[in-house]
């Protein structure tokens, strides 16, 4: 048995169905983490999401920022946009199902070490503080919370996370955390328009994995979001997000060894 970690696939099934018979995959046996970002600028996320979800328990995965996207879409909270391409699963049969499958999917998964999530974790929160409120958030998405949360969070740029928020506020500051971050302050505030290389992190802000004491540096973080910054595997990181959608690489590492399995992709005209 073997459980491998596949970064931001991001509707290229055609990529995750070479990946995942380059490393054999048997769903009788092995299982698939997903960092998230399913769906969204690639050409097939309706196949993406059958696929995945068919797969029941040999599969795990969190949300992305595209796939809580795609839920605002269908729920009329936000439009699509020039590069989205979610048009068919939208117009799918079975999209209700579909949808319904993804708003059941966790925010954090936490299994012994290992920490999957989409993009990171505040410097100030403990693995179990994160847990705590993933799981508010996950309630909100199933509950009757589910449209105030999808609207405070789009568009979501004024969102800082603080421990007094209350309501769908709360719950949508929390989503950007997990999410949405690349780099904050020490204190925890969340640079939200930075998206290019680490190393041009904006001034007073740095990389959420390089911030000094961080209270959650203990724990093997697997996560991807952060395509300009491709795969970085260091002891306790394990970033996945190796810009398939944008003609890269789909990369699987095999948690038990940390073997590194990748498939080159065909580009599309998405942006980060």
């Amino acid at each position: 048995m073997a459980t491998y970690a596949i970064g931001d696939v991001q509707g290229c099934y055609t990529s995750l169905q070479r990946l995942t018979q380059t490393v054999r995959f048997d769903p009788q046996q092995d299982r698939l983490w997903f960092v998230g970002d399913l769906v969204n600028r690639g050409p097939d996320s309706l196949h993406v999401l059958r696929y995945i979800k068919n797969l029941g328990p040999a599969a795990i995965t969190v949300l992305g920022n595209h796939d809580l996207f795609l839920l605002a879409v269908a729920s009329g909270v936000t439009t699509l946009r020039r590069s989205d391409t979610l048009a068919q699963v939208l117009a799918a049969p079975d999209c209700d199902e579909l949808l319904a499958w993804l708003r059941q999917q966790p925010l954090l998964h936490r299994e012994g070490d290992c920490v999957l999530v989409h993009a990171g974790l505040l410097p100030q929160w403990t693995v179990e503080e994160a847990q705590q409120l993933a799981k508010e958030a996950e309630t909100a998405l199933r509950g009757d919370q589910f449209a105030a949360t999808l609207r405070a969070l789009h568009p979501n740029g004024h969102l800082q996370w603080a421990p007094e928020l209350v309501g769908p506020i709360r719950y949508a500051s929390i989503m950007k955390v997990l999410t949405r971050l690349r780099t904050c302050s020490v204190s925890g505030v969340m640079e939200s328009s930075f998206s290019g290389p680490p190393e041009l992190t904006p001034k007073g802000f740095h990389p959420w994995f390089n911030i000094p004491f961080r209270r959650n540096g203990t724990a093997t973080m697997v996560y991807g979001h952060w395509a300009a910054m491709g795969l970085h595997l260091t002891p306790n990181l394990l970033a996945l997000d190796s810009g398939c959608v944008y003609g890269r690489q789909l990369t699987a590492v095999r948690l038990e060894d940390r073997r590194v399995f990748q498939v080159t992709c065909e580009g599309t005209r998405g942006s980060q």
